[in-house]
This record gives C-alpha cells, structure tokens and sequence, in this order.
C-alpha cells in the first residue's frame, strides 16, 4: 500500500503543474469546439503554424502529442495492436498507428473526453515523409480538406533566399487563402504580429531556461525535465498570453534554482549530487518515461542538451519569430526545424553542446519505429566520438510501443556506458 502511495506522489515544479493544466485546457476546448461553433485543424510539431493558425480561430490539435499522451497514460499499447490487426505493418511508426487506433476506438482522446474530427490538417513539410502518409490516412477516415506547405531540404546545410521565398509565396496564394475559406474568418496580418510578439518573449525564456544546464550542477534535465519545458511552445500554445506567461514562470524558478546551486526536480524530488553530464540525441520512450527517467537520476546522470528538445524549434541558435517579417518568419522557421537539418549541421549540433556544456559523452536513444531519427545515428555517433573525443553509447527503445522497452536491457547499457565515462576521466588523470 505505501509503495504504490508513494509510486504516485509524483514531485513536480510549479511550471510543471502549470504546463499540465495547460495541456488539459487544450483538450477540453478540442472537446467542445464544434459544440461552439469552432474548426479545428489538426498540425504536426515540426515547423508548425501556431501562430498563423489562431488567427483563423481555429482550436488546435496536435496528433503527435495525442499519440505521446496515450502513451504516458499507458493507453497506447491496445492503440497500436488495434490499428495493426486493422492491416498496419509493424514497422510504420508508433505514432501513426497509436492515433489510428484512437480513431478505432471510438474517437475519445487522451483525457478521456471526446475528439472530435478535425476541419483542416495542414502539414508543414519538414523533413518526415511519414507525415504525409499519416495525413493521407487520417483524411481517408475524415474525408477533411488538406493542406501541405512544401518545407525545402536544408541538402547544402544553409537557407537560401530563394527557399525561403518558395514557402512565403506558398503561404499567400495557397495556405491563408485555403484557410480563410475553410474558417470563414479573414487574415489580419496585425493579428499574426500580435501573436508572433508573444512568441518572442516566449522563446527568449525558454532559451535561458535550456542555456542554464551550462551551469554545475545543472538545475534542469534538458531531456526528462525539457518534455515539460517544450510542451507548450511545441504545440497549441506559441502565440498566446499562457505560453509567454508560463516560461516567465519556468525562467524565474530556475534562475532561482542556480542561485541556490540545486540540481533538476527528479518525480521523486531534489536529484542527489551530479556525477554524469550527458548529451542525448532521439526522442524519449515515452510509455515507461518514469522508469526510463529513474534509471539517469539514480545514477547521477544529467542530461543537459538534447536534440530531441529542438525538434519544434532551433531557438538556442539565435532563431525568433519576428513580427515584423512575419510571413518570412514562419518561413525561416519551418526551415530550420531539426528535422529539417541535414547530418553535418546535426553533428556540428550534437559537438556544439558537448563542448559549451561540459559534458562527458553522448548517448544515443535510437527509436525503432522512426526512421526520421533513426537514419544515420551511427554515423552521428561515430563522427561526435572522433571529433570530440568523448565516448558515445547506444540504446534502442520506442515511442510509444511498449512492447519494444526492455528496461533491464536499457539499464544495463546504461551502467556499462557510466562505467565508460569513468575509465576515460581516470584515463585522462593519469
């Protein structure tokens, strides 16, 4: 009785709780859209509209997160197995066939309350073509119009006016166009300058909060904690008066976290000392994300820059929506996603914070169902370890799949990695 007791007195800072409610809201408000009247459009994280979106008063929906939330509330297991007896193969992403099992079951979304069609999807292209599969399912069983805004490859590694230019005009003769006929409401180009001012403060406090794991010990985890940090800015929320106010929130306590030297909040409370300053590259598992979490701090081990915590936005390299090029900002946007970052830039990347961090190495969470992430992480791994001279590790998981986290296999890769890092640091004493 008290381990099950204290297995849910699950310890979170206030931005966390916060950005809880947040997401809660969101679903509720999805739930009762059509009831009041609204559309809603359904967009992926990667180089997503925000911003553009509400000022067609849409109620957004975001599937990935739907598929992540299913995930961390243990649903998603039944999900998948549904959509694959429904023909799928099991090696489409987890993802995909967690948000198709949703639909089998009945179209009742991770809170439980209803979830209903959307109105629109609308896919920015930045870099997953099974995204566009994805779409092309869900509009088979809505039969709802679809958009695409074509995303160019950043192949050569750098933005062109011309890329850029491509998406702006995209934007004005084929998105707001479709989006004004769809919604019914006509594009106020002040209104997306508005919300776009939002964003900026928004992302200058996020990026303080992520640039504070330079600090030692660091007082966040950039890839456990960072889920609860990106939430909001990632999804429905960039652009609004909640999301600048929530990171104002997470700014202010976790500056207040370096001034009293602390480390990041675990679910079970203050981590212990620092021992290990990682770099992690992949999404997290997200079905058995508290256990995946315990088996770092129990360890010791930090994570304080993630790649997976840049796949809805590179803010940290100096990127901002800017309202006074707007449509050219939610370009510039779309094409830097991570997602849409070619290998050098991702290497160059993954080294970058190795050296500013400090930290002792790389681990790789390679997911088996995302070919996205998942192409070329040897290579990555190979060339960080020659470039920076750390050592590297690699681990297998999933998204959502719970059939595919062995957690004695993970642990166990785990504590030879750790066991890694210290012979190199005694190598290096000596």
């Amino acid at each position: 009785m008290n381990t099950a007791a204290a297995k849910k007195a699950v310890v979170k800072d206030d931005a966390m709780n916060l950005q809880k409610e947040m997401i809660a809201e969101n679903y509720h408000q999805l739930a009762r859209a059509h009831q009041e009247g609204k559309k809603i459009s359904a967009t992926f994280v990667p180089g997503n509209l925000n911003e553009l979106l509400m000022c067609f008063d849409f109620v957004r929906r975001l599937p990935e997160t739907d598929a992540l939330q299913n995930g961390m509330r243990k649903k998603s297991g039944k999900m998948i197995m549904d959509a694959e007896r429904d023909g799928h193969s099991e090696d489409v992403c987890t993802y995909v066939k967690s948000d198709l099992g949703m639909m089998l079951q009945g179209e009742v979304g991770p809170t439980g309350e209803a979830m209903p069609h959307p109105d629109v999807l609308l896919l920015s292209y930045t870099g997953c073509f099974t995204f566009m599969k994805w779409f092309e399912l869900v509009r088979q069983k809505y039969g709802c119009e679809t958009l695409m805004l074509h995303v160019p490859y950043q192949g050569d590694g750098r933005i062109n006016p011309a890329m850029r230019d491509y998406v702006v005009n995209q934007l004005k003769d084929k998105i707001i166009p479709a989006l004004e006929r769809i919604s019914g409401v006509k594009f106020d180009i002040d209104r997306l300058r508005s919300y776009m001012r939002e964003s900026q403060k928004a992302e200058e406090d996020l990026v303080r909060v992520l640039q504070s794991a330079k600090q030692r010990p660091s007082p966040i985890d950039g890839y456990f904690g960072g889920v609860y940090y990106i939430g909001p800015i990632f999804t429905a929320f960039r652009g609004t008066p909640e999301a600048t106010r929530f990171y104002a929130t997470l700014r202010a306590e976790i500056e207040e976290r370096v001034r009293q030297g602390k480390g990041p909040v675990t679910p079970e409370g203050e981590m212990a000392e620092e021992k290990y300053r990682l770099v992690v590259e992949g999404p997290p598992n997200w079905t058995s994300f508290r256990d995946f979490w315990k088996m770092f701090y129990d360890e010791g081990a930090v994570v304080v820059a993630s790649t997976y915590a840049k796949v809805g936005g590179v803010y940290d390299f100096g990127f901002r929506h800017d309202a006074e090029r707007p449509l050219e900002s939610l370009a510039e946007y779309c094409l830097g996603c991570y997602t849409n970052l070619n290998f050098p830039q991702r290497i160059d990347m993954i080294c970058k914070y190795i050296d500013e961090y400090q930290a002792d190495g790389l681990l790789i969470n390679s997911i088996k169902s995302c070919n996205s992430f998942s192409a070329g992480q040897l290579l990555i791994l190979r060339e960080v370890e020659k470039r920076t001279g750390k050592p590297a590790a690699f681990i297998e998981s999933d998204l959502v799949d719970p059939r595919y986290f062995s957690a004695a296999n993970i642990k166990n890769r785990l504590e030879s990695y750790f066991q890694m890092i210290k012979q190199k640091r005694a190598a290096a004493v000596h």
